[in-house]
């Protein structure tokens, strides 16, 4: 199968085009965001005036998320004598966690792609068929080996207020590798793998 090599910010055409089972290589800015960060976003952002002093990290996000790529990662960061940052590790996290979030969050900022581990569910889903969006799958258990796609650290926003590693790391990566398992068809390989389990499991009972 050809891998698809996407530059990020990604068109939604070019989005529509993957389907699951598609092996992409990603290049370009991507952000990470975890639980503390979901629940930031929804807090200060989707309800009301945005606070002046969240004024910053807002229109960072909306910049980077309009047509980009959030990760789900809390890495392991080290900072050198001259401080500049770099992921150590930057292993995938479960991203169910992320559900109630997530579907918002797509629609708010224009995100084309998430990437994590083990699959969303049905809201994430149906907002990644409206808005052209895809999940991306990233290896689990191989933290230190992505960590080597991450070329540059670009800024960090929240570190101090949400932590380490649930800060929004910004990051320049280079031929990231993912695999589709959610498209922008309706097609999800976690449903699929889920639903043949089932079947299986009534078979054996």
């Amino acid at each position: 199968m050809a891998i698809v090599n996407l530059d990020i910010p990604i068109s939604e055409n070019a989005v529509r085009a993957l389907h699951v089972g598609d092996q992409v290589r990603l290049s370009g800015t991507v952000v990470t965001a975890r639980d503390a960060a979901h629940k930031y976003m929804k807090d200060t952002f989707f309800h009301g005036p945005i606070p002046e002093s969240e004024r910053e990290v807002h229109d960072a996000l909306k910049r980077l998320w309009q047509g980009g790529v959030m990760y789900h990662c809390g890495p392991v960061v080290r900072r050198n004598d001259a401080g500049i940052w770099r992921f150590v590790s930057a292993g995938p996290t479960t991203s169910t966690r992320e559900e109630p979030y997530e579907a918002d969050v797509i629609a708010y900022f224009g995100l084309r792609a998430v990437i994590g581990k083990g699959g969303m569910g049905p809201k994430t889903l149906a907002a990644c068929q409206q808005h052209g969006a895809v999940y991306l799958h990233a290896i689990g258990g191989a933290a230190t080996l992505i960590a080597s796609y991450v070329k540059e650290v670009l800024t960090v926003y929240k570190k101090d207020d949400l932590g380490v590693p649930e800060a929004f790391w910004v990051v320049r990566v280079a031929g990231f590798p993912v695999v589709v398992t959610m498209d922008a068809h309706g097609q999800s390989l976690h449903e699929q793998m889920y639903e043949s389990s089932k079947q299986k499991l009534a078979a054996l009972l």
